[in-house]
């Protein structure tokens, strides 16, 4: 699994980074369009997206395709 994090970069640009890695996938003008590229992305590859606020803390996360803990009942 990839887990995908939308990261603001300044500047009114986002960026979406795989988990570990030492570059952006890619830098986009607006959140929006940075979480249906991460969304995508995780739903192929399994795994979750992270959404940082502008501060850098996480403030939501969503798991796509095979959740190790999904909720029972």
């Amino acid at each position: 699994m990839a887990n995908q994090h939308i990261v603001y970069r300044g500047h009114n640009e986002w960026a979406v980074r795989r988990e570990k890695a030492s570059r952006d996938t890619i830098v986009v003008d607006n959140q929006q369009e940075a979480f249906d590229i991460a969304r995508d992305i995780a739903e192929n590859q399994g795994g979750e997206v992270f959404i940082h606020g502008r501060d850098g803390k996480i403030r939501e996360r969503n798991t796509y395709k095979d959740d190790p803990y999904p909720p029972k009942g």
